[in-house]
């Protein structure tokens, strides 16, 4: 059947990157990769069911339950994702529906669940019978986690610190395919195939918004100690590869590129980034300082610190020492900047990682003692008159203004700061603890505190 085996590498993507609980990113790039002889019209039609479906997973069980006899987590996983893909094609694709059902229904034949085949027929044309209607609870809750396919001790987490519209607005963007941000290398002249390419952003220098959306994120992306390595614009062909174009710029959300404009570093001075992998932010650190100066960047793993080299040699940024260190522990030399970019529970990049919304909130139970372990032994290392960053990409108050306060109010040498007071046109959304939305600048969620050390006004 013709797109039966595109449906067949997404649902079999999904099954796999649940059970085995690994980053669906990472699960699909591979699985595209290794069927090296689907059409790009296969592969496009396999990332979108793929991504939509794991984005819309408590929307998509919802209608599932409501026209199954048995309840969607006592049915077999294999039967439960097909049934997950072939709702989201029904819903939100413009397959006819009686194509979308019959290739469903054989795709869980082709997975030797062939008793399941009729229950999948008959749950999918009802589902179309009732005119394709998403069931939505009469508790107000109860309908937001349905509605954008987020646990409810996560949306109620969400909801405590935020009101409704602001939280609304964030998880309405986490259900499309995000932006492609850009960031310029200075040190390089501007090529004209960017400027084809991408738009730049106003009123953030160097910053560039590709003028198509898709699938990457930040390349490579560490979250919770774990390597992401997505879909690279370069390689994909959103972007032609040149050694030229990839020392003049790299991957990078617009909420990072903010996070360093916020540590404002200078040509000559020497910074810390003491949890650097994959290097992001390190690079544009670098570039910020014109490549004078010294940049120590560190991070627990040698694998990772030898990303980070690497993308400094392809960047040439001859300014960066990489090297292993726990943040925690590690002796640093003093510095005129540090930035503390903690690990977090990620839930600030769910558009990015629609995996990260299934978490659950016991894993990230620890990190903010953690954070604050990283925040106070970095401390120790900068100069009088430092400015340090602290920043995660999570909107959970628990893992940012909670830390920052518990900080200051321990270490009364520590003042806030607003970032951007430098950048006129962004300077507005500058708070003394800024907590970044997507519906702000258009960036990821993002949390960023400028802390000074020494009287306001001191400088190193």
């Amino acid at each position: 059947m013709i797109g039966l085996e595109a449906r067949l590498l997404c649902v079999r993507t999904l099954i796999r990157s649940i059970r085995s609980k690994s980053y669906s990113n990472l699960a699909l790039t591979q699985s595209v990769m290794d069927a090296a002889e689907m059409t790009p019209q296969d592969s496009a039609l396999c990332r979108n069911i793929f991504r939509g479906t794991y984005e819309r997973m408590l929307t998509l069980d919802a209608c599932i339950a409501a026209h199954s006899k048995r309840p969607p987590e006592k049915l077999d996983l294999e039967v439960l994702c097909v049934l997950r893909c072939g709702m989201y094609e029904l819903l939100y694709l413009h397959t006819p529906d009686s194509a979308a059902v019959n290739l469903w229904t054989e795709a869980v034949k082709k997975l030797k669940k062939t008793s399941a085949a009729g229950m999948v027929n008959a749950i999918l044309r009802g589902f179309i019978r009732s005119g394709k209607e998403i069931p939505m609870p009469q508790d107000a809750r109860a309908a937001m986690s349905v509605q954008y396919s987020v646990p409810l001790p996560l949306l109620d987490a969400l909801l405590a610190d935020y009101d409704t519209e602001t939280i609304a607005a964030f998880l309405e963007d986490t259900m499309d395919a995000p932006p492609i941000y850009l960031r310029r290398n200075p040190l390089f002249e501007k090529s004209e195939q960017v400027i084809a390419a991408a738009s730049p952003v106003p009123g953030i220098p160097d910053a560039y918004l590709l003028k198509r959306r898709g699938e990457t994120a930040e390349v490579p992306t560490e979250i919770d100690g774990e390597m992401h390595v997505p879909l690279d614009p370069f390689r994909s062909g959103l972007l032609s590869e040149s050694k030229a174009l990839g020392a003049a710029m790299h991957v990078q959300d617009l909420a990072s590129q903010l996070c360093c404009l916020a540590l404002d570093p200078q040509p000559g001075e020497t910074v810390l980034d003491v949890c650097a992998a994959p290097g992001g932010k390190s690079f544009t650190i670098a570039e910020l300082m014109q490549n004078q100066g010294h940049v120590y960047a560190y991070d627990l793993h040698e694998k990772r610190v030898g990303l980070i080299r690497h993308g400094a040699e392809s960047l040439r940024l001859s300014c960066i020492t990489a090297q292993t260190g726990d943040a925690r522990k590690t002796e640093k030399p003093q510095a005129d900047r540090i930035l503390c970019d903690v690990p977090c529970s990620g839930f600030g990049v769910m558009r990015r990682k629609p995996e990260i919304r299934y978490k659950s909130l016991d894993e990230a139970a620890d990190l903010p003692e953690i954070q604050y372990q990283i925040l106070e032994a970095s401390a120790q290392a900068l100069k009088p008159g430092g400015v340090l960053v602290y920043s995660t990409c999570t909107v959970l108050k628990r893992e940012n203004e909670e830390v920052v306060r518990r900080f200051l109010s321990s270490h009364p040498e520590f003042h806030p700061e607003k970032p951007w007071q430098n950048l006129p046109e962004i300077a507005g959304f500058g708070r003394e603890m800024t907590t970044l939305f997507p519906q702000m600048l258009g960036s990821d969620g993002f949390f960023i505190a400028r802390m000074r050390k020494g009287q306001p006004g001191e400088t190193a």
